[in-house]
């Protein structure tokens, strides 16, 4: 592949301001006329929310918690990124077209930027939240060993980035008030990475009884187990470790990392987390939306 290195590092492209990849903007058409299934389950986050995560748990529900089923892939092909298309490298809306259904699919989009099909087929669609300082650590971590994002240059230099959503999809406060607002029109469940660290099973049985789907426990506690931080970061299957050295670079950091809530407070000065508030506290202003930073 003599064009590995042409997509790297290179810098975001505005779609209706928000702040995407190159490529996925020169092939943007493709992702705009995606053809949702009214079967299709639509797994929808912020980056560095536990897409991941709750991909592998619904993957594992579909297939009634058999392991080695959720082992015949990678997840990024048990679930395509739709919008993810590099030429010659990736292209999720081809991918997706090939699956037979039901479907997973996968997708960072703010809900102005969703193929409308979503919404006329009104598709199921599962959608996680992190809070903002956690997941500001994490995607910074990201940048750095994901090489299709620009630079992220210092953590303050990201930081800042972040705060003004100049970074990869956007804003993150506008992309969990828009998905927060618009699961009052259609059938989205709405959920939070501190929630599901804090009691999966609880969780997993929210998803459960969305998905329409009844399992014994025996096999929900299967799937508590499989889906962990630890069992998934030593799962090839689940860790990205699969993907080229050229791409991601696990020795600046691993894909699944520290899976923790509160990490931020090891990066943070006192003088940032004071500024950050005061900007979080203004971009929140007047949602209903409440995150917790730890548990």
């Amino acid at each position: 592949m003599d064009n590995k290195l042409d997509y790297m590092r290179r810098e975001l492209v505005d779609i209706q301001g928000v702040p995407l990849f190159w490529s996925m903007v020169e092939a943007w058409s493709q992702v705009e006329s995606f053809e949702s299934r009214p079967d299709d389950l639509l797994i929808s986050t912020y980056p560095k929310s536990g897409t991941t995560w709750v991909s592998e748990i619904v993957d594992l529900i579909y297939n009634n918690g058999d392991t080695e089923k959720c082992k015949r892939d990678a997840i990024y092909n048990r679930v395509p990124f739709m919008e993810f298309i590099v030429p010659g490298i990736s292209n999720g809306v081809e991918d997706l077209k090939r699956m037979q259904s039901p479907r997973l699919v996968k997708t960072h989009l703010p809900v102005q930027l969703l193929p409308s099909s979503f919404w006329k087929n009104k598709c199921k669609m599962i959608y996680v939240a992190r809070n903002a300082k956690d997941v500001v650590v994490s995607y910074y971590y990201f940048y750095k060993m994901a090489k299709i994002h620009p630079d992220p240059g210092t953590w303050e230099e990201f930081l800042d980035k972040f705060m003004t959503g100049k970074v990869a999809f956007g804003s993150w406060y506008d992309h969990v008030k828009g998905w927060w607002e618009k699961r009052k029109d259609y059938r989205i469940l709405y959920l939070f990475y501190e929630d599901m660290k804090e009691d999966p099973k609880r969780e997993i049985q929210k998803l459960l009884k969305f998905l329409e789907k009844d399992l014994p426990e025996e096999t929900v506690n299967k799937i508590i187990y499989h889906s962990s931080f630890d069992v998934m970061k030593q799962n090839p299957s689940a860790n990205y470790t699969t993907v080229p050295d050229f791409d991601m670079d696990h020795s600046v950091s691993p894909f699944m990392r520290k899976g923790i809530s509160g990490d931020w407070k090891n990066k943070f000065t006192v003088a940032q987390y004071e500024r950050f508030e005061e900007d979080y506290e203004k971009k929140m202003r007047g949602s209903t939306l409440k995150f917790r930073s730890e548990i």
